[in-house]
């Protein structure tokens, strides 16, 4: 027989009146879907776990959310999830939900899963473009030949902290400051963070 969990219970009686309703037929929903579901507290949010993390929801001010751990495995490409964390968008109303059957077919999906032990599908992230140098920069690098070889054969992040470093300076003095020493650390061979890395 599935858990339920105190904390859950008072998450929701904590939540806004016109999410408890809401957040109320999910749990129903899904421990009629998954008798042996677990309850539990992650993200300081109400999860449900059944052999794996399955799905969890949450109430903000203005609207509440819910959302499978395989999102893109049991609801595809859904629009609305786009709206909002969460597999169905921005949930201000009991109405916003999928019908009950229809909302219980994905908790067994979600279920068929965690049996079959597929994993999350990882995020696609973008390649970062490579940070371009600060003109004053650049300049200062092209001035000092060693300098310009130990950032040039930096890894992408240590090439970054410097560049990222140098940008943030909010006045032209600061820059012209953390120039210089950057161009004395890199003649050097040192990363930027040099100082705090173990001997």
């Amino acid at each position: 027989m599935g858990q339920r969990d105190p904390r859950v219970d008072a998450y929701v009686e904590q939540a806004a009146p016109f999410a408890q309703p809401i957040l109320r037929q999910l749990r129903d929903v899904v421990h009629a879907a998954c008798p042996d579901v677990v309850e539990t507290i992650k993200w300081r949010m109400p999860s449900f776990e059944w052999k794996g993390l399955l799905c969890g929801m949450a109430a903000f001010k203005a609207h509440a959310v819910f959302g499978f751990w395989k999102h893109d495995l049991v609801v595809g490409d859904d629009p609305k999830a786009k709206e909002a964390m969460g597999s169905f968008g921005c949930l201000k109303s009991p109405a916003d939900l999928p019908s009950k059957a229809q909302l219980g077919r994905y908790v067994k999906k979600a279920m068929a899963l965690n049996e079959a032990g597929v994993k999350a599908p990882k995020q696609k992230t973008r390649p970062k473009k490579p940070l371009a140098p600060h003109p004053e920069f650049a300049a200062a690098l092209k001035k000092n030949k060693r300098a310009q070889a130990t950032l040039d054969a930096f890894p992408p992040s240590c090439r970054a902290e410097y560049i990222e470093w140098i940008a943030d300076a909010k006045r032209d003095e600061t820059r012209a400051k953390r120039i210089a020493t950057a161009i004395e650390w890199l003649a050097q061979g040192k990363r930027r963070n040099w100082k705090y890395e173990a001997c």
